[in-house]
């Protein structure tokens, strides 16, 4: 059970990952097609959903670790803060405001990082 739980959780964070190369390449000057965009945000949908799900269903069957050690906790804020600063990208882009749309981008780019670290590392595990 715990294989698979892993290998879909992993799954869920590639999805992520989908998201955060295209609107690297929009943040680096490629067209932002509807379409496009379309498919990455529902990459980034249905990752954030497994990963947050996936990953706290994991915490709990290994038992080697609590819902409340800081790690979790500080992956779920970042989780949500990267939620929020995709959400605004995706609302000014659709509004046709491009002016901070890659410095957003490039901050939800390093908070993914640091949950990368947190997910890694563990840190006070």
């Amino acid at each position: 059970m715990y294989d698979t739980l892993l290998f879909l959780h992993l799954l869920a964070a590639f999805l992520l990952a989908v998201t955060l190369v295209t609107y690297t390449a929009v943040a680096l000057g490629a067209p932002a097609g509807g379409r496009t965009l379309f498919v990455a945000d529902r990459c980034w949908d249905v990752g954030g959903l497994g990963t947050l799900v996936l990953g706290i269903w994991l915490a709990l069957y290994l038992k080697e670790y609590d819902f409340f050690d800081g790690w979790i906790l500080g992956a779920i804020g970042l989780w949500v803060i990267a939620t929020g600063l995709g959400d605004a990208v995706r609302r000014r882009l659709a509004d046709g405001e491009t002016a901070a749309v890659s410095t957003m981008h490039w901050l939800r780019t390093l908070t993914i990082l640091g949950l990368l670290v947190l997910m890694v590392w563990k840190p006070g595990a």
